[in-house]
């Protein structure tokens, strides 16, 4: 039986965790099993650069932050050699820095996680790696709004031109 002292620390590491995991945008269980530890230094590095918090957790513990989170269905997905990555910034970002590690290496594998208050599965964790980064889709917007403004005022100049008697005509021989 645990002493007092070793249940006090694991509820307070299943505190800290469900803390984080209800303040993240997005988070990814994987299973990390044979990867190297030059892999694995590579895939914490750019974790970091994205602000992603990346933690290998008993899964008893993680099971029961999830649980205590709202994410009660992610408790079947922790078996074997799992971590968690917990980001709070960009939700894409978790999904697609993990997604490039597991299409690179075999056995590292997605298995689930959460975004926006839903439980995904490793098909929805996929396609939410398949998102672009948030800058390239406010780009594309942009991009968009400003074509749809040229061809307005295009429309407009070219009305005016005509009312004006100003408009490009053919030139006559």
């Amino acid at each position: 039986m645990p002493s007092e002292k070793i249940l006090a620390v694991k509820q307070q590491a299943v505190s800290e965790l469900t803390e984080k995991i209800k303040a993240a945008s997005a988070g990814v269980i994987v299973n990390y099993s044979g990867i190297t530890v030059a892999d694995d230094t590579k895939l914490r590095a750019e974790l970091r650069k994205a602000n992603v918090e990346y933690s290998v957790i008993k899964n008893t513990l993680t099971g029961r932050a999830c649980e205590a989170a709202g994410y009660g269905d992610l408790k079947k997905v922790l078996e074997g050699m799992t971590a968690i990555a917990i980001g709070t910034d960009d939700p894409v970002a978790p999904a697609k820095i993990l997604k490039d590690y597991a299409d690179k290496i075999e056995t590292f594998e997605l298995k689930g996680g959460f975004v926006d208050g839903e439980v995904l599965d490793k098909k929805g964790v996929e396609e939410l790696a398949a998102i672009p980064p948030k800058p390239m889709l406010v780009g594309k917007m942009l991009g968009s709004l400003q074509k749809s403004l040229y061809g307005l005022a295009y429309v407009l100049q070219a009305k005016i031109d005509k009312e004006n008697g100003t408009a490009d005509t053919p030139a006559e021989a």
